[in-house]
């Protein structure tokens, strides 16, 4: 054997046993799971040409060839497009389903291009995004940090689906309840009966919320150690990233509507004592949101605005999650989103997401219009605060506003 081929020889075994080395650091630190058994998926993007075959030898051993493969398994970038059956662990599938490569053979193709309308709408939003981010003249809190900059904990309402290559960040009272039942259905983390649960609505509420059920990026570090920011910007690069979005003061009185004046006793004692308190001139207010509601006691939406204007509110916490402004939710100028839904074209956007991820055929959009909160009563609810309180609490939300495209409540601010 000449001198060429035992360097060759060499070269490959000793790429090999690096290799295995580095695996067993990763295992060390939790990150193997995702370069071993889920390579980086790009998500229902165009597809690449399929890559052209390496000239081998042609009297190399056969071991060489398969060594050649493993390593290129990790050197060489996916094509993005289903491949042949990938063997699957059995073993507790619900809790590695973000694990783990699967083909995606239920993608859907439409022979029928989408409706130039919808395209241009998602266009104009997208463009709105960069405009916004790029305009010098709007300043928010966080808004020219990078990425690196943003604390993991600001991470936890991006939820990814590595199965199907989506990232989804989730806003609170925006039909969120029903996009994280896609979320389940869609990365297979509920199994029902030995199979995965396909009826989004057959999700019980509490684990809908429950965390454990959905995979997000301030996990990252647990699982992948110190290469959990860089595998979060391969994903965020790859995969295709939405949210929804809504009027951000009718998102407020929804808020309201859904933690106040129904009985939540977490949120009563949480918050809504803290308001009679302050501002109800209620020094005792009632120990339990029963005993509140008994007696007709409970924060009034005027009480509710003065919380959210009140410095002490976040000099004590963050805002909660559901009246946390979006920016700080999802941060729109540091990740570029494939998609913006609005609340109020919901059923459009919906199907036409769905459609754009090719999983129209598994799954579909849960329609709910029960107890709906309408923009149109604005004017009524803000009818008991003060003018200058909403310009305040305008400015408080008017990145929300100028991001998403709503328009200056003129007839709420100018009164």
């Amino acid at each position: 054997m000449g001198t060429s081929r035992m360097f060759r020889i060499f070269v490959v075994l000793g790429s090999a046993f690096m290799i295995l080395l580095i695996i067993i650091y990763w295992d060390d630190v939790g990150a193997s799971h995702l370069y071993l058994h889920a390579p980086v998926s790009p998500g229902p993007r165009v597809p690449r040409p399929p890559p052209q075959p390496k000239p081998h030898a042609t009297r190399t051993p056969s071991f060489l060839n398969d060594i050649d493969a493993f390593v290129n398994q990790f050197l060489e970038p996916g094509t993005g497009e289903p491949t042949d059956t990938v063997p699957v662990d059995s073993g507790n599938q619900s809790e590695k389903s973000e694990e783990r490569y699967v083909p995606r053979r239920e993608w859907k193709i439409h022979l029928t291009p989408v409706a130039a309308e919808l395209r241009e709408r998602q266009e104009k939003r997208r463009r709105l995004l960069q405009e916004v981010c790029a305009n010098d003249s709007v300043a928010f809190p966080g808004k020219n940090r990078s990425f690196d900059d943003i604390p993991n904990k600001e991470l936890d309402h991006l939820i990814v689906d590595d199965r199907h290559g989506i990232i989804y960040c989730y806003v609170p009272k925006v039909a969120c309840s029903n996009w994280k039942r896609i979320m389940i259905v869609l990365s297979e983390s509920l199994q029902q009966e030995g199979a995965p649960q396909r009826d989004p609505l057959a999700i019980p509420r509490d684990l809908v919320h429950n965390s454990s059920m959905h995979f997000t990026f301030n996990k990252f570090w647990k699982r992948y150690g110190k290469f959990a920011r860089h595998l979060m910007k391969v994903k965020l690069k790859k995969y295709t990233k939405f949210l929804f979005v809504r009027d951000p003061f009718v998102r407020l009185i929804s808020a309201y509507r859904n933690k106040f004046e129904m009985r939540n006793e977490d949120f009563y004692r949480r918050f809504a004592q803290v308001m009679l308190r302050r501002y109800a001139n209620q020094p005792t207010p009632p120990a339990s949101v029963d005993e509140a509601f008994a007696l007709g006691v409970q924060p009034s939406f005027s009480h509710f605005t003065q919380y959210l204007l009140d410095p002490q509110t976040e000099r004590d916490a963050p805002f909660n999650e559901h009246w946390r402004q979006v920016y700080r939710l999802c941060h729109p100028c540091q990740i570029q989103y494939d998609f913006v839904g609005h609340l109020e074209t919901a059923e459009e956007d919906a199907e036409h997401l769905l459609r754009l991820l090719r999983v129209d055929n598994v799954v579909d959009f849960p329609s709910s219009q029960r107890n709906l909160t309408e923009s149109s009563w604005e004017t009524d609810w803000f009818g008991a605060v003060a003018v200058e309180a909403r310009r305040q609490l305008y400015k408080l939300y008017e990145p929300d506003f100028r991001l998403f495209g709503y328009d200056r409540p003129e007839s709420i601010l100018n009164e």
